[in-house]
């Protein structure tokens, strides 16, 4: 039987390795890796489903095709659910074991390639790309992680240049709809009286100007997910509109009578504080609660400052490639600046500061001067330290630890490197001083409220 099988299995082009019981069989697939097996439920030393079960732990890539001269429905749920491809009854003829051999192989390489493509889309949009090793960093990196393969609306809210976008790519290129179109509209960019066409579209005489028929953003977007950005600015009437089409799926274009279904993922992203924008009457209340399911709130850089060597780093490393430049670190004196910055702009604002000083430099060092004027400025008021008269040693210890901790915004590691401290010793002399973080406090009050 195995030397038939094997002639059947060469004359369709394929290569052959024989094994006559299922430890031999094992032991050529450990090795070998083939892209399909096929197994006699019957062995000498083995049951064919235990033998399939035992490859499938082994790698669950290869499809497998089971045998048997007595065959049973019994034995072919069980041979299905230990993942077996198919079951064949004898006698196999020539053609339909070569027509299941071609369906097992295509399935097995088509696995493969989503495998592969889909890798490649992780490696270009996955967490990676989003620099941080932070505490708060991590703790959205696994929030992204548990929920990217759902359908959950998601809603990131963050301050301008966090990175919110690059969330939204990882969120879909790390989801099930990954190999589906990617839709992103910015509504605060358009506007307010084209929104409702670019999501929508139009058929041709709708209104003034619609020349032609237009696909709205919601039909492009099917199968994949749908980036809303700046949701706040959506005006009240579309947001009415955009909750009757998450609610039923479905819409008309303007001026159609075309209905059209629609299966998408919606993202959206603000830099508004929705709370707010609700109070205000600016957000519906309804549709806050449809786009809200998860919420990812992005840390702004001041929260993270511990993130920042390595965020130099990344852009180093770009930017020198990018230019053909050859910076390799920063001074000093250089990162004493970056760190003790406010960042308004956040990652976007270092990024593009660390562009220009990469474009700048004259060394392999970058130093003050090469920085963004603003940040050398912020940083020569910052080191102004001025001695209030009749005050004791100790209270001038306690001062200049208190504004570093305000200036660090309490980030007592960081603190402790601009003090030249240990940060044990900085904590002993917090104790010593009375030196007490008040947001903290206030934070545990109004948890307690």
């Amino acid at each position: 039987m195995a030397e038939w099988l094997k002639m059947v299995i060469e004359a369709e082009g394929y290569e052959v390795r024989t094994a006559l019981i299922g430890a031999r069989g094992e032991e050529i697939f450990r090795q070998w890796r083939p892209d399909v097996v096929v197994t006699d439920l019957m062995l000498p030393d083995t049951d064919g489903v235990a033998l399939l079960r035992r490859l499938k732990e082994i790698d669950a890539w290869p499809e497998v095709i089971v045998i048997s001269g007595q065959g049973t429905i019994s034995r072919a749920v069980e041979a299905g659910q230990a993942g077996a491809f198919y079951f064949l009854e004898k006698p196999v003829s020539q053609e339909g074991l070569a027509d299941m051999l071609n369906k097992a192989f295509t399935r097995s390489m088509e696995r493969a390639e989503h495998h592969q493509l889909k890798e490649q889309i992780r490696g270009r949009y996955s967490f990676a790309n989003i620099v941080g090793h932070s505490r708060k960093m991590k703790e959205l990196f696994d929030l992204i992680e548990s929920v990217a393969a759902s359908d959950a609306n998601i809603l990131i809210q963050g301050e301008n240049g966090t990175g919110k976008e690059l969330i939204a790519n990882a969120i879909h290129y790390n989801s099930n709809r990954f190999r589906g179109p990617f839709i992103k509209i910015n509504c605060a960019a358009i506007p307010k009286d084209l929104i409702e066409s670019e999501l929508f579209g139009y058929r041709k005489g709708a209104f003034t100007g619609a020349t032609g028929d237009k696909i709205g953003l919601f039909e492009m977007a099917e199968g994949g997910s749908l980036l809303l950005d700046e949701i706040g600015e959506m005006p009240p009437y579309l947001q009415t509109k955009l909750l009757r089409v998450l609610q039923e799926r479905e819409y008309r274009p303007i001026g159609s009578e075309r209905l059209v279904h629609v299966d998408f993922r919606l993202i959206c992203a603000t830099n508004t504080d929705l709370e707010v924008a609700l109070r205000d009457g600016r957000l519906r209340e309804d549709l806050y609660f449809r786009i809200n399911t998860i919420t990812l709130r992005v840390p702004p850089l001041r929260e993270r400052t511990e993130d920042i060597p390595l965020l130099c780093n990344h852009f180093l490393s770009k930017f020198n490639q990018r230019y053909d430049k050859n910076v390799r670190t920063i001074s000093p004196a250089a990162y004493h600046l970056l760190i003790r910055n406010r960042w308004s702009g956040n990652v976007r604002e270092l990024e593009n500061a660390i562009e220009r000083a990469v474009l700048v430099c004259k060394s392999t060092e970058i130093q003050p001067t090469d920085l963004p004027e603003p940040i050398r400025e912020d940083g020569q008021v910052a080191q102004e330290f001025a001695i209030p008269p009749h005050r004791t040693l100790a209270e001038i210890e306690k001062m200049a630890i208190v504004q570093t901790l305000q200036r660090t915004n309490w980030n007592k590691q960081e603190a402790a490197q601009i003090l030249g401290l240990y940060r044990p010793t900085l904590y002993s002399k917090m104790k010593k001083h009375e030196i007490r973080d008040l947001r903290a406090q206030q934070r545990t009050a109004g948890a307690t409220a």
